[in-house]
């Protein structure tokens, strides 16, 4: 008798096409991935993780609940970015200078340029403030980081800059790790995360304002959107775009989370005063042990390298974008000399900056944050007015709930805007 095929169930085989189209679906998000993850790990800087610092020795654990309404407005206006990348083809300046003429833009461009320079002083402070804890001069780490950042951009390519930032995206766990190194009470943290607490002084209005500003920038979005549009993903890539988004807000607000907890329960609770988060760090051995110091040293070098390559890079796509000259990583210095040029400066000025001494380094760090929290409403209207707009996003255009969620975070920023300079003139 001739042998006989065996036979594969028709489940078995659903199965395997199942498995194949999941495996499939999964590469093709791990090699469209990258924008969303690493503007959003960015945006936990220097500057970010003193404000972190500051809110958890200051306030404890009262600020925490925070965290949650800024990560669903976080996702729903790096969304918003991301589908208009991939729709449109263009980055957000350019959108805007098409839709609102050049003078709305230009006052646009020096606030954003202003507010990201006062960031970037802030991450080569950072630079400089987590070497000095392992014992390097600040004249040392300073000149040595800015030159990496410059080399690092210049010479590589979109490809070649991405993979170093997704690498430094995964050193934030030390974070995570400091704050499991503390031992908390985690019941407590759970009651306190879920326990909205407002208080209508100016201190605490300020902090919040800051929180927000640090953790939904205004150049992210732009940053978002640019990187889009370099990385040339297309609207058939959306739905991975869209998981790369809420992923990297989700992943962002976690780190910001240990940050802000980690000081509640050791600097706070031992009624110890902080300026910097090099105090933060130093703060947290005596009380957390030296491991703690050291992984939270690191964490705010890799967040301060990361962020000093990352905010000229968005600063140079934004202004460029704005006034029509080439901006692109796939692009050599010659080809594109404005672009390459601002990003030189930023990185040039900001690191100069912080070899000066007596530089009032704190209020540049918390206020440029202020400042950030300050401006994002602005910047939210006129995303929302674009994204609305069907001849740039035709089918892709927001639905009511977005809207409302979009408005509502719009409102609550203004109200808090108000209410923090209304108590502090009072």
């Amino acid at each position: 008798m001739p042998a006989t095929r065996p036979q594969t169930t028709v489940p078995a085989a659903a199965e395997k096409i199942s498995r194949k189209g999941f495996l499939r679906n999964l590469g093709i998000f791990f090699a469209l991935i990258g924008p969303g993850i690493i503007t959003s790990n960015v945006d936990n800087d220097a500057g970010g993780i003193t404000t972190y610092s500051l809110a958890g020795s200051e306030f404890g654990l009262t600020l925490l609940w925070v965290l949650i309404p800024t990560t669903l407005a976080l996702i729903v206006i790096q969304e918003m970015c991301a589908r208009m990348g991939v729709v449109s083809g263009k980055g957000l300046s350019e959108l805007i200078r098409e839709r609102f003429g050049a003078k709305v833009t230009f006052y646009l461009m020096v606030a954003l340029f202003l507010t990201n320079f006062g960031n970037a002083i802030s991450n080569f402070a950072g630079v400089a403030a987590s070497m000095e804890i392992f014992g390097v001069s600040k004249y040392i780490s300073v000149p040595l980081s800015a030159f990496f950042v410059w080399w690092l951009v210049v010479k590589g390519s979109y490809k070649s800059v991405e993979k170093v930032f997704l690498v430094a995206c995964f050193f934030y766990i030390s974070y995570i790790i400091s704050g499991f190194l503390a031992k908390p009470d985690w019941a407590l943290i759970g009651e306190q995360l879920i326990t909205p607490t407002i208080r209508f002084e100016a201190d605490f209005l300020t902090m919040a304002v800051g929180l927000v500003g640090t953790t939904i920038a205004p150049w992210m979005q732009f940053y978002l959107q640019s990187s889009v549009v370099d990385k040339g993903l297309k609207a058939e890539d959306y739905q991975y775009a869209r998981m790369d988004v809420i992923f990297g807000s989700v992943i962002v607000h976690v780190v910001a989370f240990f940050i802000i907890m980690l000081c509640a329960v050791t600097i706070f609770q031992a009624g110890i005063k902080i300026e910097t988060a090099k105090d933060a760090a130093l703060a947290l051995a005596p009380l957390a042990g030296k491991y703690c110091t050291w992984l939270f040293a690191f964490g705010l070098l890799n967040a301060s390298l990361f962020a000093a390559s990352i905010l000229p890079l968005s600063t140079a796509y934004t202004i460029c974008e704005a006034f029509g000259w080439e901006s692109s990583l796939n692009r050599k210095f010659a080809e594109a000399p404005q672009f390459y040029g601002l990003y030189s400066l930023m990185i040039f000025l900001g690191a100069s900056v912080i070899l000066f001494p007596n530089i009032p380094l704190i209020p540049i760090m918390f206020y440029s944050q202020v400042i950030n929290g300050l401006l994002l409403p602005f910047v939210l209207i006129f995303i929302l007015i674009l994204i609305n707009d069907r001849k740039i996003m035709g089918t892709y255009v927001n639905g009511w709930v977005l809207n409302l969620i979009s408005y509502l975070t719009i409102i609550a920023l203004i109200f808090l805007s108000g209410m923090m300079f209304y108590t502090s003139l009072r």
